[in-house]
């Protein structure tokens, strides 16, 4: 068994979290990095290097795990996040609580509006909901530009996601996260987070990407599909956000994309992004999870390899779209895109006043020198009613 485990921990050590045997080691690389001691002044420009590094070593003394390091340095500053940044989160998780135990683990498939604290969000609420782990989740390499990133997240329980290969390349890369993710829920007994598409739907128009349930599923022939599901006991997620703060930041991203077809985000966009959605304004922030996929998966055993991919993936945004949060202004932005006031008896003047004082703010911030103002107003009201609309068709 022990040799099994090693070759197994072997496979996966380019993009595995570290085990407990190589956090201390770790930690000793992080401090020892130049760049990252940079960042650590930022916070604390009158501290010297050597108690400043003291401070930290003392703070991570007595952390063994990943698990530790994560409540021990990463829970307070979250919990600081949310007290300070949202007006409060809401787990709703009472369809898993019937099956709960102790040995349940989730694979928790969700939309994505966060690149940092979708996932952070989730572990504070699971540490204090009770359940035995938090979640390992999958964070794309392109996103860790600079090695203490890449040290830092692989601390905290973060896998890494090739991005920019070649079929051939992804392929590999696909087949290796796959295994992955079994070997972390069925014999590590870990919890993992991933979203339901690569990268986040910039018009929150959530939907399942086929690709993503056919990589849980590989190394699988056509009669096993389902079985191969069923371990990794899939929850839809449903994420919702009062307030986008990375809303004017996709809206410009749109004017550039549509002005500029060739268009790319270059590194610094996307720190801008993970800046802005750490330290932007969330209003409340609802997470709602869905039963799990294996209370039905069974009906679609029947259905060739083709069909039950495209149902699945259906059957998936059914339940996210089910899951929304439907605040005021969602309501709010579907009646002014439409030009009406259908949906006026959900919200009241000062909801209405409050929203548009809030995207004039956020219109503000966009600085492109040909700005088409309706076009981005136009883009970002699509934004907060897609869950709307999307929520009333499952509802109907």
């Amino acid at each position: 068994m022990e040799d099994k485990l090693m070759v197994t921990t072997d496979e996966f050590s380019e993009i595995r979290p570290y085990e407990a045997g190589e956090m201390q080691q770790a930690f000793d690389d992080l401090l020892g990095d130049r760049q990252f001691q940079l960042v650590m002044k930022g916070f604390a420009p009158w501290l010297p290097k050597s108690v400043r590094n003291a401070a930290l070593r003392l703070a991570f003394k007595g952390v063994k795990t990943p698990l530790d390091f994560q409540k021990r340095f990463m829970k307070p500053v979250v919990k600081h996040i949310i007290r300070k940044k949202t007006d409060g989160t809401t787990f709703d998780d009472s369809l898993l609580k019937p099956s709960l135990s102790s040995a349940d683990r989730y694979t928790f498939v969700s939309n994505h509006r966060d690149i940092v604290l979708d996932s952070a969000f989730l572990d504070v609420m699971l540490v204090e909901g009770g359940y035995p782990t938090t979640v390992e989740i999958g964070i794309g390499d392109n996103l860790l530009i600079y090695p203490w990133i890449k040290r830092l997240v692989r601390m905290n329980k973060a896998f890494t996601v090739r991005r920019g290969l070649s079929p051939k390349e992804t392929l590999r890369s696909s087949q290796l996260m796959s295994r992955y993710i079994h070997h972390a829920v069925t014999d590590k007994k870990e919890n993992i987070w991933i979203a339901q598409r690569e990268g986040r739907a910039k018009d929150s128009d959530d939907r399942t990407q086929e690709a993503v349930l056919k990589m849980l599923a590989m190394g699988s022939e056509e009669h096993q599909l389902v079985d191969k599901l069923r371990d990794l006991n899939i929850v839809p997620l449903t994420i919702s956000y009062e307030y986008d703060p990375c809303d004017y930041l996709k809206a410009q991203e749109f004017q550039l994309k549509r002005d500029n077809p060739g268009f790319k985000k270059s590194r610094q966009d996307d720190l801008d992004n993970m800046k802005t959605g750490i330290f932007g304004y969330k209003g409340r922030v609802v997470y709602r999870a869905a039963a799990p996929v294996n209370t039905w998966i069974d009906e679609l055993k029947d259905l060739p390899k083709t069909e039950f991919y495209a149902a699945l993936s259906a059957r998936m945004d059914q339940e996210i779209h089910r899951g929304y949060e439907i605040y005021p202004n969602n309501y709010v932005a579907a009646d002014e895109l439409e030009g009406s006031n259908g949906f006026a008896s959900h919200y009241t003047a000062a909801d209405k006043k409050r929203f548009d004082d809030y995207l004039s703010a956020q219109l503000g911030k966009i600085n492109l020198p040909q700005k088409d103002e309706a076009f981005l107003r136009e883009r970002m009201l699509t934004m907060y009613a897609n869950p709307l609309k999307n929520y009333l068709k499952v509802k109907a």
